[in-house]
């Protein structure tokens, strides 16, 4: 348990970081005297490393053994982010992002099978909920500490900040995480591999997260412009979705272990359901800021229980299906803003989340026969 919490840790430096700089936007665009469209691609060209590179270095690193290989990981982040906090231009700060974002792809890639190989498989949806449970911490406090921090004091201190977080997460990883080699345990392979159904789980994740960032990347705008919610108000529903991204987590990863078809198809059509009632009734704020949290609680449920479902029907090793499915959850994360921004140009603010649900609605149909293929399966 306490090399669990070592891992949601280092999950929680890893995620704050390749955020940060949404929140501390018009600092860095400021300080590094660029544009704020030049700032947003530093997440955007994040994520397409993530893309690029996961699959490749999970090959590459295949034989390292686990707890060295994660500390460097971490160690990694550690130094690229107390390089970005003495950034003197953008380039610089966008080579250190990209070196955090080699090791983030990495990282993603093998942390839900080192964590499944600690438990017994009977607690495998539990293990992979509590390294999520660091992402959710991210973005109900991660974020939002950053942001402030770096409001208050200058975005290169908050970079610093989050460096020596990373610092003693790394610390304690050494100190707890048993070693473990590669190809090891029950979490090395999957219990019932299908290609099918394993290529299903992917095309679902990148439907899901590309619908959910095709409205979520645009929240600020439409919740002050259609929802007619005050500035002010936005970062209290941020703070509100943050905490519904943890209940999602929690609450699917206890169903996992008993529902695994339950807790995918639920949380899947949850999501599709919420992003199409706030096209319906969006206009309205209470509604907006319900529906704004079911649509968190939905995706989060839905990242763990497609993760934990790519370690039983994965065709061949699970680090390598691992890492696939990072690189998928990633190509959403970058494909459903530029989706977001076709709309915006073409249809309009009001019309983001029905295209996002129209794309969670495709996932549910993949994810809803994906299901129906693995009935015969023990493991379902």
């Amino acid at each position: 348990m306490a090399a669990l919490g070592a891992l949601g840790g280092a999950a929680f430096c890893f995620v704050t970081g390749e955020n940060l700089p949404v929140g501390l936007l018009p600092q860095l665009s400021s300080g590094l005297r660029v544009s704020l469209s030049a700032v947003g691609l530093l997440v955007t060209i994040y994520a397409l490393v993530v893309v690029a590179v996961s699959a490749p270095l999970t090959h590459l690193t295949r034989s390292f053994p686990r707890r060295p290989l994660l500390a460097g990981l971490l160690a990694t982040f550690v130094l690229g982010t107390l390089a970005a906090s003495a950034a003197p231009s953008y380039g610089w700060l966008l080579a250190a992002r990209v070196v955090i974002a080699l090791a983030q792809a990495l990282f993603w890639s093998i942390v839900a099978v080192v964590v499944v190989g600690l438990f017994p498989a009977r607690a495998r949806g539990r293990a992979v909920a509590g390294v999520f449970a660091g992402s959710s911490i991210a973005l109900i406090l991660g974020i939002p500490a950053g942001t402030l921090i770096g409001q208050l004091a200058g975005w290169r201190l908050a970079f610093v900040g989050l460096s020596g977080l990373g610092l003693i997460d790394l610390a304690a990883l050494v100190v707890l995480l048993p070693s473990m080699r590669s190809g090891e345990g029950h979490a090395a392979a999957g219990t019932h591999p299908d290609a099918g159904r394993y290529r299903l789980t992917v095309l679902t994740t990148i439907l899901c997260v590309g619908g959910s960032y095709t409205a979520y990347t645009y929240v600020t705008a439409f919740l002050t412009r259609v929802s007619g919610l005050s500035l002010r108000a936005v970062a209290p529903v941020l703070l509100l979705t943050g905490a519904a991204d943890a209940v999602g987590i929690v609450g699917n990863g206890l169903l996992l272990d008993r529902r695994p078809t339950l807790a995918r198809v639920g949380p899947v059509a949850l999501l599709a359901a919420a992003l199409l009632a706030l096209f319906a009734f969006g206009t309205s704020g209470a509604a907006a800021i319900v529906l704004e949290a079911c649509a968190g609680m939905g995706l989060s449920g839905a990242a763990i229980a497609l993760q934990s479902h790519v370690l039983v029907v994965a065709p061949r090793r699970t680090d390598i299906a691992s890492a696939w499915y990072s690189a998928s959850f990633n190509v959403g994360i970058a494909g459903g803003p530029l989706m977001g921004s076709l709309v915006l140009s073409t249809l309009g603010l009001r019309f983001t989340p029905l295209v996002g649900s129209a794309l969670a609605l495709l996932g549910l149909v993949a994810v809803v026969a994906e299901s129906r293929a693995g009935r015969s399966a023990p493991a379902g």
